[in-house]
């Protein structure tokens, strides 16, 4: 049997989570993209809801969760709403095989974000540079890469941005919405 924790609000978790923060793309651009992702042929297209990656996914222990949350409050306390603009293809091969829709406004915002939530209990190194994206496609073969990359270059979504999301990894390697942070 796995070892639980139990949180102030009556969730019971595992010993030890992995959580993830973004902000979340809304519909129907969201759905456009997981659409487009699953029509790739990728496989965590329906896995993982669309948006922009504050916090890539980090194991904590369940215990610390309290003090993450009040961390991410006051993250999302100390910035405002933004404009955030999608439009057009990009993509970080040879090194990584993804294609994603670039952040063309916003993404200032998003790298003061990413710094402040990766502080405090949240401080980590990455593996890569940090770099505000929306995933559409990853580790797919060459040719679905460029059809990806194709497809997505007409791409084009404004929305405001009113704050964040804290998201966890279940058990059915499935990323869910757990926690939303508005901006102040």
């Amino acid at each position: 049997m796995t070892p639980v924790t139990r949180l102030p609000d009556g969730d019971d978790l595992p010993e030890v989570v992995t959580i993830g923060v973004s902000v979340s793309v809304p519909d129907p651009y969201g759905t456009e993209i997981q659409d487009a992702r699953a029509g790739h042929g990728d496989p965590l297209a329906r896995s993982i809801p669309t948006h922009v990656t504050l916090l890539p996914p980090t194991e904590v222990p369940a215990e610390a969760l309290p003090k993450i949350e009040e961390h991410l409050a006051a993250v999302a306390g100390a910035h405002r709403p933004f404009r955030m603009l999608l439009r057009g293809s990009g993509t970080f091969r040879p090194v990584s095989p993804v294609v994603y829709v670039r952040v063309e406004e916003g993404a200032q915002e998003c790298r003061l974000l990413e710094a402040d939530v990766r502080s405090g209990p949240l401080a980590r190194e990455l593996a890569f540079p940090y770099h505000p994206h929306v995933t559409v496609a990853h580790g797919l073969s060459d040719d679905v890469l460029d059809q990806a990359y194709e497809q997505a270059r007409g791409f084009r979504a404004e929305f405001p941005v009113p704050g964040f999301g804290l998201s966890r990894f279940d058990a059915d390697e499935v990323w869910r919405p757990w926690r939303s942070y508005p901006f102040g």
